[in-house]
């Protein structure tokens, strides 16, 4: 068998490596492991910023019909990641800050980084320069479901929360009460 890259229903491009039988397996050798594990985050976090994914739960790689069927699955060669080795994979994203926990308290669902918060703060930040909205109350709900689509669509909560903390420490957004949640208000500021 020849170990080509291939792409998936979605357009994403798997790598070579996705069609090696061992890329299934949590290897025994404590360096190929690590190896392993590393291209396992790397095409996780691509896949999820390919498909605007922001939740892996280790159920997913049971399930057939999950939004992570292409990556976690290779029909091709008959192989799956197995939800053991994908509990390994988070907890060594949660350790490198890659992913969190979420809810937190439990290790079986994470909120995946393939935008750190850092970033996140810098999109949120651009796009209230690119919309106008410099020094306008929003509410967390009409950042995540604006009415035109933009890189923060269905950013999740606790991560919108984490961007704004972010912002917060260079003076370029203040938290608001509203009457229906919460909501910020984003300043131009200094930057970083």
């Amino acid at each position: 068998m020849s170990f080509s890259t291939f792409a998936t229903p979605t357009g994403f491009l798997l790598p070579s490596v996705h069609s090696a039988p061992p890329f299934f397996t949590q290897q025994p050798h404590p360096g190929t492991h690590a190896t392993v594990t590393e291209q396992w985050i790397t095409l996780i976090l691509a896949y999820a910023r390919h498909r605007k994914l922001f939740v892996l739960r280790v159920e997913d790689a049971e399930t057939t019909d999950s939004d992570w069927q292409e990556v976690l699955r290779n029909e091709r060669i008959n192989r799956r990641l197995l939800p053991s080795y994908l509990s390994v994979i988070l907890a060594t994203m949660v350790s490198k800050n890659q992913a969190t926990y979420d809810p937190p308290g439990q290790t079986r669902s994470a909120l995946l980084y393939w935008r750190s918060p850092d970033e996140w703060a810098e999109v949120l930040h651009g796009w209230a320069i690119s919309t106008g909205q410099l020094n306008t109350i929003l509410t967390f709900y009409e950042i995540a479901d604006p009415p035109v689509p933009s890189p923060l669509s269905n950013i999740p909560m606790n991560l919108l929360r984490k961007a704004i903390a972010v912002l917060a420490k260079t003076s370029r957004s203040q938290l608001i009460a509203v009457a229906d949640g919460e909501g910020v208000r984003l300043f131009q500021g200094t930057g970083k």
